[in-house]
């Protein structure tokens, strides 16, 4: 199989928080190539910087998180609330598809408490369709069609419930215990998303709740920290598991 795997969420520091470890593990263990892509700058996320001086800010922080583990980012430069499937969106991500070429994508559960999340999981799950299809979109040359659908796994929805509090059940959970303090320095490296939960959300405990839910999913398989993930088993999708066959996940 191809070793590349793209992370797409819908913020600069999601993917740090939902799915970090598996990736610093894929990159260590097998020498896979990883993209994260944030769909939006985060251009709402701050009380004291304008839109474009906190996408900045908030670009710097996830090319250097990405950077700390080897890895690429890339923006795909939707706006903070108003990431929605359309055909210009999809344009872009399916783009993004067919640049990073990935065997192996990761995206938001389908069911989560923001709507930016949600679309982004809708746009991942159509991209990693469209992507190997000739036809689509092919008056537009938006790159090299992908050789077949990637695999494509949902993480964790944020506290690892939908908007109406109910558990979301991981199909599977990945050991990331002997790699959670790389983790938290990447998750650390956004220091303005931080800044900007605690004097909205009240929360002060960044990187305290991401170590939670790893927490909790640890204590589900019986080791220290994990992360949780169900693969999308539609009709054409792949079948096998490659992520949990590779890191022993269960």
């Amino acid at each position: 199989m191809s070793n590349t795997i793209l992370a797409i969420l819908a913020h600069p520091d999601d993917a740090e928080f939902l799915c970090a470890g598996t990736l610093i593990r894929l990159i260590r263990e097998y020498g896979c190539t990883v993209h994260i892509a944030s769909m939006t700058p985060g251009d709402c996320g701050s009380v004291e910087y304008s839109p474009q001086e906190i996408s900045r800010i908030r670009r710097e922080e996830g090319a250097r998180a990405a950077r700390r583990i080897g890895a690429s980012y890339h923006c795909v430069e939707e706006r903070d609330l108003l990431v929605c499937y359309n055909e210009h969106t999809l344009e872009k991500v399916t783009r993004l598809f067919r640049h990073v070429q990935p065997s192996i994508v990761l995206t938001h559960s389908p069911s989560d408490y923001i709507l930016d999340h949600e679309m982004t999981s809708t746009l991942a799950r159509a991209a990693a369709f469209a992507a190997p299809i000739p036809n689509f979109l092919a008056d537009r040359r938006i790159g090299s069609v992908l050789p077949r659908i990637p695999h494509l796994y949902y993480c964790d929805a944020i506290e690892g419930k939908d908007p109406l509090g109910r558990d979301v059940v991981p199909g599977f959970r990945v050991d990331i215990t002997g790699v959670i303090e790389e983790k938290a320095l990447m998750l650390a490296d956004h220091a303005s998303q931080r800044d900007w939960l605690m004097k909205h959300h009240g929360m002060d405990h960044y990187v305290h709740s991401m170590r939670e839910l790893g927490t909790k999913r640890g204590g589900e398989m019986g080791v220290a920290f994990a992360e949780g993930f169900r693969q999308h088993l539609g009709h054409s999708y792949p079948q096998d598991n490659v992520v949990a066959t590779l890191l022993d996940a269960n």
